[in-house]
């Protein structure tokens, strides 16, 4: 019986769809007419201009969009000195709803500290207190259910509660201490700008433009900055995970420029060309100048909306580049904590 068979198409290294017929291309570069009403139906349900961005970039993507540019090699373990000294010790943060604790204890972990699961009631209750570390990492997720202004919920626990407020303030004051504050924790952070010192520029966050919940791999470029966690990362771009609703950045005392300017702002996202953007979905929130990670005057606190804590190791990336080894770029910023402490 003779087997009948017709050649559908071939993979090639490029996200674009050519359908030929007796081997004449009859539809180059137009596959998005297969996607029918989507296009116009999410301009209803989300930012109309967002989705004709998004629909554009579709039509233009030749180019990869990930890619791994770096200064460093990833799996050159700064901390690496400091394996038999008495690990410092990191305090954990969550709040309800909050779900990346995991992934932030273990990259601090493989960074040689001592890492402790802090719930905010145990601070508000006076069980534990942030005296006895040297470090807090402020986690991300879904915190008060991303209601109340996400993270600005969880700040407000801390400002209008006098022993959290007092713990919070003296652990800032101090000049031993540091802090990360990721997603929710951003937020979080951002918010106890009045407490943290060198902080009154930092910007709040506020819903995407793009009006949606935006979980995606995005592209981001080491600014140059104090911020000890980035500390010989500048120039490196590379791949990073997103997950959030409300992370536009709202200024607060200081432009997106003169943030830029004075070495304030430290990370933002870029387009296939390493250029900063402002373009829908390569930034997924659609800050200006596409700025999404802060540190203050002296480097010692950072907060960034993307999710470095999820893909410090190599197989937690969706996409790798060959060069990369066990580690992925991030784990770089676990290291550079641990090296600052010393």
């Amino acid at each position: 019986k003779e087997d009948y068979y017709v050649t559908a198409g071939r993979f090639v290294p490029f996200k674009r769809l050519d359908i030929a017929v007796d081997a004449f291309t009859r539809m180059p570069d137009k596959r998005l007419v297969l996607l029918g009403d989507g296009p116009e139906m999410q301009k209803l349900r989300d930012n109309p201009e967002c989705a004709q961005q998004e629909y554009d970039l579709l039509l233009n993507n030749e180019k990869p969009s990930l890619f791994s540019t770096l200064s460093y090699q990833t799996d050159d373990d700064i901390a690496a000195p400091y394996i038999n000294v008495n690990r410092p010790r990191i305090a954990i943060l969550r709040e309800e709803g909050v779900n990346g604790q995991v992934e932030m204890a273990a990259a601090f972990d493989r960074a040689y500290f001592r890492t402790f699961d802090v719930h905010m009631s145990d601070i508000l209750e006076g069980r534990v207190s942030l005296s006895d570390f040297q470090g807090i990492a402020a986690c991300g997720g879904f915190s008060y259910g991303d209601v109340l202004g996400a993270g600005e919920g969880w700040a407000k626990s801390i400002l209008y509660n006098a022993r959290a407020y007092d713990e919070f303030s003296a652990f800032f004051s101090r000049d031993d201490s540091f802090g990360l504050g990721i997603c929710n924790g951003c937020q979080m952070m951002s918010n106890l700008y009045e407490l943290i010192p060198g902080a009154s520029h930092w910007p709040r966050f506020v819903r995407n433009q793009s009006e949606q919940f935006e979980a995606r791999v995005a592209m981001v470029e080491i600014l140059e900055s104090k911020s000890l966690f980035l500390d010989g990362m500048t120039g490196s771009m590379m791949p990073v995970v997103v997950a959030h609703g409300e992370g536009l950045v709202e200024q607060r005392n200081a432009s997106s420029e003169t943030l830029l300017e004075q070495g304030n702002a430290c990370l933002r996202y870029v387009d296939a060309n390493g250029d900063a953007s402002e373009y829908y979905p390569l930034n997924p929130n659609g800050s200006a100048l596409g700025l999404n990670g802060f540190t203050n005057d002296d480097g010692r606190f950072t907060i960034m909306m993307p999710h470095p804590e999820r893909i410090f190791r190599r197989v937690q990336n969706s996409w790798q580049a060959s060069e990369w080894g066990e580690y992925g770029p991030w784990m770089r910023i676990f290291r550079n904590a641990r090296k600052w402490v010393e």
